[in-house]
Formats: structure tokens, C-alpha cells, sequence
């Protein structure tokens, strides 16, 4: 009798527990599982060096995972895809949808060419807790506004599929005609920069189920207010291992969901907690229904936003050489780590867009090949929000001062003399403001301003005056 044979197609979605199209290709016999690299679709938004360097790790986690079984290529998806069920005798090809633009419109064409085949073809939601068609307005339109959003779809979790069993008896086929392997990808720079981001991560499934429980057990508890302090260990970091799957969304949601019905957890705080994976899921809503979310202003009155083109500047928020202290502890958490606290990604963002005056087109590219957590639809819409151009975004003319950001959520700067050590000595009343240090304090702490720490760039008053004045100039519809 005929075993039926399917390919499962890794993308996004690189685990074997919860994976909604790999359990459903389990169950109908062998499958041949796959990973293709295929950006030649993606134009601007090619994969950036930091998260290649993550998906090199992740895919050789996963190809351990599946005892030396997964296939790997690189070229045209549909083109791989048409030669392996050549050659292969392949009855079906099954894999887990994403989200970004290109790649919807390639899904559709090989679904619409291997149905023509009598190829069955099937994908299935393994990235998200539901559907962005799924939470749509009374009039079947989508949402602008977060709060509508999550309330219509995520309160409750009837509607929110529950986790599947890892795959445990897997029937694999390997392709032995095929001699490309991870290393031939080139996903590691030759720059070696992604060194120095090892010891932050722990790369793969195993690492991402570690790394959920860690938080669970240790940073859960005080969460509401303790996320907003870069020092504090009230943050999951699972952002990377959500975005290429190691770890599903669903998982993290029913997980934490289990541990608020415990008694031991404040529900504030698991509650604020699911809203952060709602943003998640309201940041794919807008780029679904929205594709030029990337590229184009939500609010179109920002299309005539007078923006600044200041290279120099650009160069040293880049760099973390702003001169403002909580700016370049972020800008250099981010170059060290591959990480930045999300309250830093507020203040560097804010201080890039409004007082640098600096498209934040440049601050998407920048994160982008900088993040290991990269993805393109949270890097757009958040990137939106700060300049306040996108969905229920930010006000333009709320404006984060850099130096009361620091008093207020480095208190004792730990965070902020980890990240810029020149200013280590540097007494508490001074660090985020160094400029109005006494010479003889600046001197004791070892600092010369412009030579072993640099001045500002800008001075903050008048660069809060300027934005105020271009948002102004904006059309009032």
C-alpha cells in the first residue's frame, strides 16, 4: 500500500512542539521536512545580519532536533518545491502561513499552481494566537485602535487555539541527492560582529521553552510596572524566539494564562502581559490589512512632514554617540546584544524622529539589521507609532526627554554605566547629564567631555521647539 508523502516546509515556525502543520503532516504518513532561503521577493526587507546569524543557530538546532533530517535549499520556493515532488513522488505540501506581503502573494501562486498538479496543498496558522481576518469591526472592516482590537478578539481564550503535542514519531525522508547544507546558506557574516551577541542567547527550541519559564517564574511577578526599567528582569526577551518560531505564541499565551490561575501571580500582571503578545497580533492585523505599512505613512497628513537629512547625526545615534547618556546605553545595548529594552526602543526612537528630525524610515533600517528579533510587522508598526504617523500611535508632540527618561527608569544607573562604562564613575545627580557636571566632578569621574564622552549633539530645548513647530505645519485633517 502507498504511504502518502508530504513535505512540511519550515519558514517561521522552527519547533517541533505545537506546530500546527507538521502535526497535521505527521498524521498522514512520511514527510520530508524542509527549509528553503528564498528572498527574492523581499527587495528591501532581505533578511539583516543580526537575525542571520540567529537563523543559522535555530536552523541547526532544529536540524539536531530532527536527528540530521531537515532538507535545506536556496533558490526559488516554487521552483524547489515543483522538483522535489517530481522526484520524490510527494503527495502533499503542507507548511505554516507568514505574513509579510511577498510572501502571501508567492503562497497564493503555489497553491493556485500545485492545485493544478492535483498537488494537495495545505497552510496552517502556526504563528499567531488568531487570523487577521479573524478581528474585524461590526462592518467587517479592520481595526486602527489597539484596545477595540484585543478586547473584540482576545478576552477570554475560547476562540484561541490550544497547544498540540510535540511531534514525537516522525516518519522522515531525506533528501539524499540534495548537497546543500546550512553552512552553504551564508547566513554567518564574515565580519564576525554576531560573536559578541553568544553569550546573550540560547538559541533554538529548548532555549526558548528555557527562557519562558525563566521569565514565568522570575520576571512575571511585578511585571505591570518592573517591564519599564531596563535594569529589572520584568521582561521575557522571547521576542526573537517568537519570531522564528522556536516557541509558539500560543504556548507563551496558555502558559502565562495557567500561572495567573495559580493565586500566586497578580492578575494585573499577567494581564499586561498577554496585552504585550495582543500588540504582537495587532502589529501583523495592520501589515495583513495594510501591506505598505513598511514603506508608507498610516496617517497620510505625514507625507508632508518636513524631515531633516542630517547624516552626522544619523551616524552617532547609530553608533551611540548622541551625547545623551539613555540613548547610547540603548543604541549600544542593541550593537552588543542584539537586543534593546523596550523602553530604550521608545527613547532612542523618540529622539531619532523628533528631536533629531530624522525619517524614522531610518530607524527601521537601522533595527532591522540589528535586532535578532527583527520582524517586520512589529519593526514597522512600532517604528510608526513612536513618530506618531501610524495606528493609535503615540502623539507627535509627546516628546521622551532623555535626561528625566534616565532619572526616572535607571534610577542608579546600572543599566546605563553597563552599556556607556566611560561614564562608570560618574555620580547619580550627573549621569544623564553630564554636560552640568562641575569640572572638578567630571574630573574625578575621569570624564572629558568631547574627547572620552561626546557633548550633545543637540541641544534639547531647541530640538523639542523645532519638532513642535514642524508637526504643526502638518495638515490638521
Amino acid at each position: 500500500m502507498h504511504t502518502k508523502k508530504t513535505i512540511f516546509w519550515f519558514r517561521q515556525d522552527l519547533r517541533l512542539s505545537d506546530n500546527p502543520g507538521l502535526y497535521e503532516a505527521e498524521k498522514q504518513g512520511a514527510v520530508m521536512p524542509i527549509y528553503i532561503q528564498d528572498e527574492s521577493q523581499a527587495d528591501d526587507f532581505k533578511i539583516g545580519e543580526a537575525s542571520r546569524w540567529w537563523l543559522h543557530h535555530s536552523l541547526s538546532d532544529l536540524n539536531n532536533n530532527l536527528k540530521n533530517n531537515l532538507n535545506v535549499y536556496q533558490g526559488n520556493a516554487k521552483e524547489i518545491l515543483l522538483k522535489l515532488v517530481k522526484d520524490n513522488n510527494i503527495d502533499a505540501v503542507y507548511w505554516n502561513r507568514c505574513y509579510e506581503p511577498w510572501r502571501i502573494k508567492e503562497d497564493t501562486d503555489i497553491k493556485t499552481f500545485f492545485k493544478g498538479q492535483d498537488i494537495e496543498c495545505k497552510s496552517f496558522n502556526g504563528s499567531l494566537l488568531l487570523e487577521p481576518w479573524q478581528v474585524l469591526k461590526s462592518d467587517n472592516t479592520s481595526y486602527k485602535i489597539f484596545t477595540p482590537f484585543y478586547q473584540k478578539g482576545y478576552f477570554g481564550t475560547s476562540c484561541i487555539r490550544r497547544p498540540t503535542s510535540k511531534s514525537e514519531r516522525l516518519d522522515l525522508i531525506k533528501d539524499q541527492s540534495n548537497k546543500t547544507g546550512i553552512t552553504q546558506l551564508n547566513l554567518l557574516s564574515d565580519k564576525n560582529w554576531h560573536q559578541k551577541m553568544k553569550p546573550y542567547w540560547n538559541i533554538g527550541e529548548k532555549g526558548a521553552q528555557e527562557k519562558l519559564q525563566t521569565f514565568l517564574n522570575e520576571g512575571l511577578v511585578g511585571y505591570k510596572e518592573g517591564r519599564n526599567f531596563p535594569y529589572k528582569n520584568n521582561i521575557s526577551k522571547l521576542s526573537p524566539h517568537l519570531h522564528f518560531g522556536e516557541i509558539s505564541s500560543n504556548q507563551v499565551w496558555f502558559e502565562a494564562t495557567a500561572k495567573g490561575m495559580t493565586g500566586n501571580y497578580s492578575q494585573e500582571d499577567v494581564d499586561c502581559f498577554l496585552s504585550e503578545l495582543g500588540w504582537r497580533e495587532f502589529s501583523y492585523n495592520l501589515l495583513y490589512h495594510f501591506p505598505d505599512l513598511p514603506h508608507k505613512n498610516l496617517q497620510s497628513k505625514f507625507d508632508s512632514f518636513p524631515w531633516s537629512d542630517n547624516q552626522d547625526f544619523l551616524k552617532a545615534w547609530k553608533k551611540g554617540q548622541t551625547g545623551y547618556p539613555i540613548v547610547d546605553a540603548g543604541m549600544r545595548q542593541l550593537w552588543q546584544t542584539g537586543y534593546m529594552h523596550n523602553r530604550l526602543r521608545m527613547i532612542v526612537g523618540s529622539f531619532l524622529v523628533k528631536n533629531l528630525l530624522l525619517h524614522w524610515h531610518h530607524g527601521e533600517k537601522w533595527f532591522w539589521d540589528c535586532l535578532v528579533d527583527a520582524d517586520l510587522a512589529s519593526n514597522s508598526a512600532s517604528w510608526q507609532w513612536i513618530a506618531g504617523c501610524g495606528a493609535d500611535a503615540a502623539p507627535y508632540f509627546r516628546i521622551f526627554n532623555p535626561v528625566t527618561q534616565g532619572e526616572k527608569f535607571d534610577p542608579e544607573g546600572s543599566y546605563t554605566r553597563q552599556f556607556v562604562p566611560e561614564l562608570a564613575h560618574m555620580p547619580d545627580k550627573y549621569l544623564f547629564k553630564p554636560w552640568d557636571a562641575p569640572q572638578d566632578v567630571l574630573k574625578k569621574a575621569g570624564v572629558v567631555l568631547g574627547n572620552t564622552y561626546p557633548k550633545p549633539i543637540i541641544n534639547l530645548e531647541f530640538s523639542r521647539h523645532r519638532a513642535l513647530e514642524a508637526f504643526a505645519s502638518l495638515p490638521k485633517t
